[in-house]
């Protein structure tokens, strides 16, 4: 089936990924690994999109819980490695005109059934863990500033976490996007 895992890899990842949730240091209140694998069962194409993220180099892990809402990040040191050098968004990667990228950070999590996470987000993660010591990663560009052709990215530096922007069609081989996904 599309966007399914088979059988063993979807134990395999389970069990990758209840390793990884069991050492986080900032383990979420209520948290049950028993109910989040049922929400994966009842939405297989969630751990597909989760598998995704984990085969880009994004380590995915556990940003926040709650009765609803499983909230999954890329909790990678570095931004993902197989998510680097794309411009913003399919937009962007259509108004190059010469060394267009292989895709945009918008397309490429369309296509993986996430989305790019939003400046909140990745001030919490940053919170939780320091990250983008020496990459960085694409943003969820507020309308406003998309519609300048515009995106905005964040990075830490100097142990002080930053949020910038750039060109939307621009892109740089050290940077790349992180990516939510609810369950």
């Amino acid at each position: 089936m599309k966007n399914q895992l088979n059988e063993a890899t979807t134990k395999d990842f389970l069990s990758v990924l209840k390793k990884r949730i069991e050492q986080l240091t900032h383990f979420p209140k209520g948290y049950s690994w028993e109910v989040l694998a049922e929400r994966f069962k009842k939405n297989p194409s969630k751990l597909w999109s989760l598998y995704q993220m984990e085969q880009s180099g994004g380590e995915p892990g556990l940003l926040s819980w709650n009765d609803k809402i499983a909230t999954f990040c890329d909790s990678s040191t570095e931004t993902p490695k197989e998510r680097r050098s794309f411009c913003y968004d399919p937009e962007a990667l259509l108004s190059r005109k010469l060394h267009k990228p292989e895709h945009s950070a918008v397309g490429l999590a369309d296509e993986f059934g996430i989305r790019l996470m939003t400046e909140d987000e990745y001030l919490q993660l940053q919170q939780l863990k320091p990250v983008d010591l020496k990459t960085s990663s694409w943003l969820h560009t507020p309308d406003e500033v998309r519609k300048l052709g515009g995106a905005i990215f964040g990075d830490r530096r100097f142990n002080r976490t930053f949020i910038y922007h750039n060109g939307a069609e621009s892109y740089y081989a050290a940077r790349g996007f992180r990516a939510i996904l609810e369950v």
